[in-house]
Formats: structure tokens, sequence, C-alpha cells
């Protein structure tokens, strides 16, 4: 190691001494943003931006040479030299403005809005835009300014979008789409329409996005063969990869890879089997990805697209540890990169490569390559005044420098990065620099430093939001690599500090010296709750989840029999944050490492859905009650709680926590509590249940039934389930099998105010939102459906739905966040409250608790103690968790 030192240094130094002094350095830390989709990580996955154009060709000998700016830009803009293109266009705006050229003038402008954007100017790009559309609404109407007016407001939504507006960005749209109607611009609107639903899915309207969507697939499917076409199922495969529709978009670009097969486009046909690469690379599908991108790369006639799908295999091949081959390709992509000419691709082909070597160094034993590529990235920036690729190279080559734990020259080079991210406003990449210098103070044992560091990159990650995926829309596919680390990373820290300053405490005989501590556990908790929320917003592919509640008035005055536990499962040890009703927090730990964790909790998994392996239940369900509950069952006790609250993290959503066993009093936690699971107390809008009467409508499936090639066995007991709740709650209405269809169950909850809606039918809960359904008579009902089909009801009429009921679901086998799912779930039916299944039990059990769950709830006890006393019941008949175990309750409990 110390040998490559020196050769870093003088890198460093030959950077340090450039000529741009305010400009020095470039790179990006190891992100799959980068790593993933090399060709999606500058501009969002919109569809094709084209610059503006105008159709008149009559000009003088004047207006040419103006006209020739125009086209001097247009190929600087797509070259990639966006800030060489910005000085054309404004020489070429400059111009059309003396001669009086409005309708050109407008044009350009909004080209150079194009160009700002890619240079992250918004201020800039924002005035840029502003000036078109006041030009173009000053002018005459005509077929010409209306085209060019919809072009400039299709670059208004873009920079909207852009910039966190999805709401404006869609209404821009909406404007432009009028005029493409108008004018009768097929393929424009086509193109605009893409864009629209991309908002509509950052907003969260997934049905909406989902019909437009499907509305333009139709229109190309009604359009004859063209290489046209081709290039447009190409843009809808891309934005359906980007709102999560992976299936849809393999094959959509599957049509559109036989169309350009069909009229011979070569390079549409390289493009395609590039984002076929990046769609099955995202389903997990390694053999089929490193497939397309060789053959993107066989197929290409381009140098650049080629380049991209070789490190985009590359990536993956280090990624799965096939090293012999990635060494084989390596040395390919190091020649094709230097034929590469001079734009911000080529700089950041450069950072991609270099960090695929980084992580190659056991195999080739150098970090010279890397170091040398990334040096080479920052100069080739500093040539195109590009600060955006300047500081991704620049905070990339601090990294490395972090790697090789000379945290000097890292935290100068990082340091560097993001005063220029800062400076252009560029949030996605200000956060990355801020955690990684959170990361160079703690290695240097500055745990004060690192904590403001880390605590400055989550406050960016929550003011980006939707601003997240809209400018950047692989991090949605590396957000366990690439945002969630820096939640639990600050969590650590924090917890860690606390740990210590209690030490302190202890040592100097001073417990009540509290101030700090209380200001980390309660940071602590926030970070936790956000992250919450962040898993939830990268489950749906958007943004649109508002917190409703500050955190401890829930517990302090609207509950105070009821305590709220906070598992943090970290590498090394698992935390615990305990809230008790108007008390100070409470920390304790366990060192054990998360592997072990995950192991016992896995293995609990398996043993409760057998009915044979009580014991082994016991055995394990023990060890969690004693890492949980039984540090705190002393002041649970003297606080007189009667419900416990989990806000889960990790592997232990995947398990009942009313199983949880106390060997000592030989009692299962139910026994002793109520429970309920929180997807984090910000999202919750506790409201009794009392007071509010059972109108339910109860539907199921209980016939066999086969759906997208899935066999769904039948469900027996569904039917004397349904009927039991009848004869509790009389005002019921029942869709049963062929009865129970989605459009029969909107009408319904549109035509009366239910306050429950209990679904007796097979569903499965899983990481994957498009793999999380219920079943009805005639299809698989997506989450992403639910919130148009449960909050369909006019609000004037009728309030929230007070209680979903999924009676028959399970979580999906070997995936250990598939409890993700069920929050999913919980959130996107709009419900106050869910109670679900972790596993589906066919049997009499189901319908007897479900019936006694009904009783309590008629007598007017709370949502959380009526199903500890629903299960207490089952448990009197079946003493194995397996009959009364996986029904658990979510949201809110009161």
């Amino acid at each position: 190691m110390a040998r490559k030192k020196p050769v870093f240094f003088r890198i460093l130094k030959s950077i340090v001494s450039s000529k741009h002094p305010g400009r020095s350095w470039i790179t990006q830390p190891i992100l799959a943003a980068i790593a993933v989709f090399v060709c999606m990580i500058v501009s969002p996955v919109l569809a094709q931006a084209p610059l503006v154009n105008s159709s008149v060709h009559q000009f003088t000998i004047s207006q040419g040479k103006r006209q020739d700016l125009v086209q001097q830009g247009k190929k600087l803009y797509e070259g990639g030299q966006f800030t060489l293109a910005v000085k054309v266009l404004q020489e070429a705006s400059a111009a059309f403005k003396t001669q009086k050229d409005y309708l050109r003038e407008a044009m350009t402008l909004s080209n150079l809005c194009l160009a700002f954007q890619q240079l992250s100017l918004w201020n800039e790009a924002e005035k840029a835009i502003a000036q078109s559309l006041n030009l173009l609404k000053s002018l005459k109407n005509s077929q010409e300014s209306s085209k060019i007016l919809a072009q400039a407001l299709d670059v208004q939504g873009r920079l909207q979008l852009l910039q966190g507006e999805p709401e404006a960005a869609l209404t821009t749209w909406q404007q432009a789409a009028e005029i493409y109607q108008q004018i009768k611009d097929t393929a424009a609107f086509t193109r605009n329409q893409i864009n629209s639903a991309q908002a509509l899915q950052v907003l969260g309207r997934y049905r909406q996005a989902n019909k437009i969507l499907t509305e333009v697939s139709q229109t190309f499917q009604n359009q004859s063969d063209s290489s046209t076409k081709a290039s447009g199922l190409l843009s809808l495969g891309n934005i359906m990869q980007v709102v999560g529709d992976l299936k849809q978009s393999q094959q959509v670009l599957q049509q559109s890879l036989v169309l350009a097969k069909a009229t011979s486009s070569d390079q549409i046909i390289a493009e395609t089997l590039f984002s076929l690469g990046n769609t099955a690379r995202a389903q997990y599908d390694t053999k089929m990805a490193l497939d397309y991108y060789q053959q993107a790369a066989s197929a290409s006639t381009d140098s650049t697209t080629r380049t991209q799908a070789h490190l985009n295999r590359l990536s993956l091949l280090v990624e799965t540890k096939q090293f012999a081959d990635a060494l084989a390709l390596s040395s390919q992509i190091q020649s094709q990169i230097n034929n590469l000419p001079a734009s911000r691709m080529l700089v950041e082909a450069k950072i991609n490569f270099a960090q695929s070597l980084m992580k190659m160094v056991s195999q080739t034993g150098t970090k010279q390559d890397s170091a040398l590529l990334l040096a080479s990235a920052v100069q080739q920036a500093q040539s195109l005044l590009d600060l955006r690729a300047e500081s991704y190279a620049l905070g990339t080559l601090g990294n490395l420098y972090e790697i090789n734990q000379q945290f000097t020259d890292a935290q100068k080079l990082t340091e560097k990065a993001l005063v220029m991210a800062q400076s252009i406003n560029a949030s996605d990449i200000v956060y990355q620099w801020q955690w990684q210098l959170g990361r160079i103070h703690k290695q240097q044992g500055d745990q004060k430093g690192a904590i403001v560091y880390y605590s400055e990159a989550f406050n960016t990650l929550q003011t980006l939001r939707r601003d997240l995926v809209a400018i950047n829309p692989n991090i949605q596919f590396s957000f366990r690599e690439s945002v969630e680390p820096v939640y639990r990373e600050l969590v650590a820290l924090l917890l860690q500090t606390e740990n210590e300053s209690v030490q302190h405490q202890k040592s100097q005989k001073s417990e009540n010296q509290k101030p700090e501590n209380q200001k980390n556990l309660k940071q602590a908790r926030v970070v936790m709750e956000s992250l919450q929320i962040a898993e939830l917003d990268n489950f749906f592919r958007s943004a649109c989840l508002t917190a409703k509640q500050e955190l401890d008035p829930i517990v302090d005055k609207k509950d105070s029999r009821s305590a709220v536990f906070y598992p943090v499962i970290l590498p090394d040890r698992l935390d615990v944050i305990l809230k008790l009703p108007n008390q100070d927090l409470r920390h304790y730990k366990t060192v054990i490492t998360e592997d072990k964790v995950e192991g016992v909790v896995e293995n609990l998994r398996e043993y409760l859905r057998d009915v044979t392996r009580t014991s082994q239940v016991k055995q394990l369900s023990e060890q969690i009650y004693n890492w949980l509950i039984q540090p705190a069952e002393a002041e649970l006790n003297k606080s007189g709680i009667k419900t416990l609250v989990f806000v889960l993290d990790g592997v232990l959503r995947n398990i009942p926590m009313s199983v949880l066993y106390d060997k000592q009093h030989e009692k299962y936690l139910v026994e002793k509590y109520a429970i309920a699971i929180a997807p984090g107390l910000q999202l919750l809008d506790p409201k009794p249940l009392q007071q509010v009467k059972l109108n339910t409508i109860i539907a199921g499936v209980a016939a066999e039934r086969t759906i997208e090639n899935r066999k769904f066995p039948p469900l027996e007991n569904v039917p004397r389930e349904l009927q039991q709740i009848q004869s509790e709650v009389p005002k019921t209405k029942e869709l049963l099998d062929q009865k129970f269809t989605e459009n029969n169950l909107q009408n319904q909850l549109q035509s009366a105010p239910f306050s429950v809606v209990h679904l007796a039918t097979h569903g499965e809960f899983s990481s994957d939102p498009e793999k999380t359904f219920v079943l009805t008579w005639d299809k698989l009902l997506k989450v992403k459906e639910f919130d148009s089909l449960l909050r369909v009801r006019d609000t004037k009429k009728s309030s929230a739905i007070e209680l979903l009921v999924l009676s028959a679901c399970k979580t999906a086998v070997g995936d250990k966040r598939a409890a993700l799912g069920l929050a999913g779930v919980a959130v996107q039916a709009g419900a106050r409250s869910t109670l679900a299944t972790l596993w589906s039990v066919d049997d009499e059990s189901t319908a007897n608790l479900m019936s006694r769950f009904y009783q309590e709830l008629k007598a007017g006890v709370n949502k959380a103690e009526a199903l500890q006393r629903a299960q207490l019941g089952v448990f009197a008949q079946q003493k194995s968790p397996y009959f009364w175990a996986p029904f658990v309750l979510v949201g809110n409990w009161l």
C-alpha cells in the first residue's frame, strides 16, 4: 500500500495545480447509479426530448448564418459538450433578437434551457424558458408558432419535474398535449404522454399513469411499422422500466427489437438490446442481462452505445464476481474509451470504468489504473467547463483515496467536489459527498465531525425525496447501496455516541445529565422513522407519502398505556429505542452480528409455518424476546403498559411479535400485551374505532383459480368465515367468487360509506410491488391499484376506510424484505388500520378468530385488544402458533 501512495499524491498534486483553481477535480462514489445504467445517470428517463426545431427553410443568407449557429449548438448538445452549446446558443439567440426574428429566438431559448438543465444551472434554465414562452405568447398564432410553443412547454415541464415539481410538470405537459392534438402532431403527442405518465408516477397516481401508458402502447400498435414506431416503443419500454413495471417493459422492448430488425434500424436495435439488458438486470436475471449487453455492443454502429454496453456488462461481471471475464473485457474497454470524442459521456465512461477497476483490485493488484482514469476524467470535465461532471469525477477520486486510507487527500478532494455540487444546487450529488465526508471523519475517529456530515447528508435526502427519482431514476434500483446506508450509518453513530456518553456519565456518577443523550436518541428515532418512509418511497418508485403526526403526542396523550419499540439491526449489534408515555427515551442493545439476527429470524419464520415445530418456535422466539423485550420488562410493568407497538426493522418485519416467548413466565407476548405494528408513527392518523358503525363489505374467493399462469388452490373455509362475520355485523354486503371482481368492489365502495373492507382471498406480500397482490375472481389486484380502488369514494359522503382485513395472505417465501409489501398495502390502501396474515391458514380457526375479532370491536374494544382477545380465543383451543400467530395489525391500533 505504501508504494501506491506517491503515485496517488502526484496525481492529486497535478489536479490541485490545475489552471482552474476553483474547479479542480472529479468523480462520484461507488454507486450503482453509475454502475448500473450508464446512459441514464445525468438526465431522467423522459421520452426523448429533441431540440426545438423550426420547419421553415426559406431564409436569407444572414438568417442562414444564424441557423448555422443553431445547428452547431445542437451538434454540441448532442455530443455532450453542454457548456460550449450554451455559448453558441446564446450567440444565436442574440442574433435572432437583433434581427427581430422572435420565433427563432424563442426556439433557441428553449434549446438553451435544455443545455442549462444538463449543467444543473436551474436559475438560468428557468429564465431562458420564461423568456421563450413570453415571446411565443406575444406572437401571432400559426401552425409553426403553435408547434414551437408546445415544444417549449415540453421543455418547461421537463425542468419542473427535474426540480421536484411533478404537479406543475403535469399541468404544463397537459397544455402542450392540447396543442399537439390541435395541430395533429401524433408523434410529439405520444412523447408528451409518456412524460406525463412519469409525472403521475412520481405523484403516486399509478392507475392514471398506467392508463396513459396503455393508451400509448395501443397507439403504437395501430401505427404502421417504421423505425419511428420502433424508437417510440423503445422510449415507452424505458419509461415502464422507471415506473417499476419491469415485465411490461420487457415485452414492449421486445416489440421494439422485432420492429427495429424488420426495418433494418441498426442503431435502434443496439439501443433496444441495451435497454433490455438494463431491464433484465433490474429483474436480477444476470445471465440474460450479460447476453443483452454483449448483443448491444456487437450490434451498435455508434461507439458511445457500444462502450456503454461494455461498461454495464463489466460492472455486472464484477458485481457477480466473474473476474476472469471482467479482466478480459476491461482491456477492450480501455482502447474504446481512448477513441471516444470529448463529451460528458466520456467523463462518465471513465468514472464508470474506474469504479469497476476499483472493485477488481484483488485481481489486478493495483489502484493506479483507476487513479489515472479519474485524473483524466477531472481534466476532461474541466476542458468541457462542466461542473456537474467535474464534481462527479472529483468525488470519485476522493473515494479512491478513502479506500486507500489516504484520508487527508480524500477529504480535500471530497470537500472540493461538495463545494462544486453545492454551487450548482445539484442536491443528488451533494448528499453523496456529505456522506463520503462523514465516512472519512468516522474512519479518522472524529465522531462529532462524522455526525455533522452524516446529518447534512440525511437532511439533503429529506429535501430531495421527489427530486431523487426524477433526477436519477437509477436510485430506485440501488437504494440499498446508495441511500439506505446513509440512514443506518448515521443511527449507528448516534447510538454509539450515546453509549459512550452513558458510560462517561456513570463513571462520573451523574446519570441525570442527559440532554445530549436524549438529543441523540431523538435524532436516531427520527432517522429510523424517515428510513421507513424512504423504503416505502422506493417500493412505490415515488415520494407520495406525507408525515401526519409528531411522534410523542401519540403515546403521551392519545394512548398513555402503550409503548413503542424501535429495533435497529446494525452490522455488529441490535439496538432498541423505547418510547414510554411521558418519559425520556430509553436505549439498550445486544451485541450480536446482523447475520446471526437474520439467521434466527429466518429459521423462526420457517418453523412458524410448520404446525409440528412448536418447541423450536419457542426456542428461537425466546432469543428475540430477550433481545427486544426482556431488558424493558420492569419499566413496562411499572408504567402500566397494555399495548406494545413495534416500528420494525429489516427481517424482523417477517415474523409476528405476538409469538415472542417469555421462558421465565412461560408465556407468549400476546398473553401479556396487545400488539400492533406501525410503518412509522409519522404515517399514522390515530383515531379510535369506537362510535364508528361497522358497515362492512366482505369479499372472497373460495374456488380454485388459475390467473396469470399461477394456480391458487380452493379456500374451503372462506364461505364459513364470511357467514360468521355477517352474523356478528348485520350491516354487510357480500361479494363471493364470481361476484368478487374489481369493478363490483369499486361500485360498492362508491355506493355506500363502508368503514370496514374484509377480503378473504389469496394474496401475497413481496418486496417487489409487481408481486404484491390480492386475488379477485378474474385478476391479480396489484398493490399500486389499491390507492385508486379504495379511495374512490366521495369524501363529502364518507370518511376514510377504518379497517382493511386481508385474512388469507402470505409473505413471499425466500424474500427477506417481503413484509415491506404488507406495509405498502397498508399505506397505499388509505385505511387507518390493516389486519393481515403473514401466512395463510385455511382452517376453521381463522373463521373463529375473525368472528371473535368483530365481536370485540362491536363491544367497543380497540383494534389491538380485539385482536389479542381473538388470538387468545384460538390459543385456548390450538396451542400451536401456526393457527393464531399469523395475524398482525398494521397502523392505527386504537
